[in-house]
């Protein structure tokens, strides 16, 4: 499921606002370029970098995609690692811009096994005949400028490391897939010995050398799991600091609506609001392909809901009639004081779209048109 808060904080906003000051527009380290800043679309977002009129994508964009074959561990990652920036790099006093200091060939070497021709591999290296795991999945940058002096400089960064749950290999070229399942203590151990290797190479660096840079480690899901995985773990590391000292434990895990076989949610509460509520979609129109819900746990307290409607009817008015319903059944029946997201759609794309804040005390709803 799209994760649209995120969407709409990294879109390029036709409205460029003044930062630190009151100029929309500011020069870059080097001077030679324009650049200018989205506005945030609330408070708890952060304002983005523009230059010479283009977004700035990550430099390692694009890896990621390739190596990671869920698409919910993906999103799940870059939308949990924000929420981790947010917590040391204020969004009213940092600007936010993807990844520049890692560059895409260095992704693919960190990515990769240590090898004579790749010295620079964070996975292990792979002896003859011996199933050894590749742990190490995702590397995502986020950085974090200041205005100094009339520029835009960089003030902090946060690294996020993907770590695989199951190692996947085939034996052969072209063979039978084989799996591994990693345990936590491995995947901990590995994640931070990776941690301690990246700050030591990005303090090496004269553009991050004397910067807090922040290392989250993120336990991905099984590929064939209907959820992402979870951060577990997460460093603050001030500047000039060459080695990872101190731990944050994140309790976070994901689960899907509903559970499959003995699976127990920490409030089983929750479970049965969402089935009171899929019965009342279910009992509207009989030719729903599916109800399901994409429920995150922080400290076993419910702190956000995604829930994904498939419907097998594409009239305007059938949507819009079945919208309105939905909000009032999802106002009855979903947990309260917990962001909801509710997506509406078909095999044609999304249909319509329910959403409610944590504070808020009704659903919001747009219904999707074509002219």
């Amino acid at each position: 499921m799209k994760k649209v808060g995120i969407g709409i904080m990294l879109a390029v906003s036709a409205v460029v606002l003044a930062a630190c000051g009151n100029q929309n527009k500011m020069s870059s380290n080097s001077g030679s370029t324009k650049t200018e800043l989205t506005g945030s679309n609330s408070s708890g977002n952060y304002q983005s970098v523009i230059q010479d009129g283009h977004y700035q994508t990550s430099k390692s964009s694009g890896v990621n995609e390739q190596q990671t074959s869920n698409q919910f561990n993906l999103e799940g990652f870059q939308h949990g690692l924000l929420d981790i920036s947010k917590k040391e790099f204020d969004p009213s006093k940092y600007v936010f811009q993807e990844g520049q200091q890692i560059s895409t060939e260095q992704t693919y070497n960190w990515l990769g096994r240590k090898t004579k021709d790749n010295p620079d591999g964070l996975n292990p290296e792979q002896p003859d005949k011996q199933v050894v795991p590749e742990y190490l999945q995702q590397i995502d940058e986020q950085d974090f400028l200041q205005q100094t002096g009339g520029k835009l400089q960089l003030k902090g960064m946060t690294i996020g490391l993907g770590l695989n749950s199951v190692y996947y290999y085939t034996k052969e070229k072209y063979g039978a897939q084989y799996s591994k399942k990693l345990s936590d203590d491995e995947i901990q151990a590995k994640g931070k010995e990776m941690a301690n290797e990246i700050l030591k190479r990005m303090r090496e660096k004269p553009e991050t050398k004397d910067i807090p840079i922040v290392i989250a480690l993120y336990k991905a899901a099984p590929d064939d799991s209907l959820v992402g995985g979870n951060f577990f773990a997460y460093s603050m590391n001030r500047a000039g600091s060459k080695s990872v000292d101190t731990w944050n434990k994140i309790n976070q895990k994901n689960y899907v609506f509903p559970t499959a076989g003995n699976e127990k949610v920490p409030n089983a509460n929750d479970e049965s609001a969402f089935e009171q509520f899929k019965n009342k979609a279910q009992s509207y129109f009989p030719n729903l392909s599916g109800v399901t819900a994409q429920a995150q746990y922080t400290d076993g307290t419910l702190t956000g809901m995604h829930v994904n409607i498939t419907t097998q009817f594409y009239s305007y008015t059938e949507i819009n009639s079945f919208t309105q319903y939905l909000q009032t059944a999802a106002q009855k029946y979903l947990p309260r004081n917990v962001p909801i997201e509710i997506t509406v759609g078909s095999t044609n794309g999304v249909q319509s779209y329910l959403n409610r804040d944590r504070d808020a005390r009704k659903f919001t709803t747009h219904v999707f048109n074509n002219y």
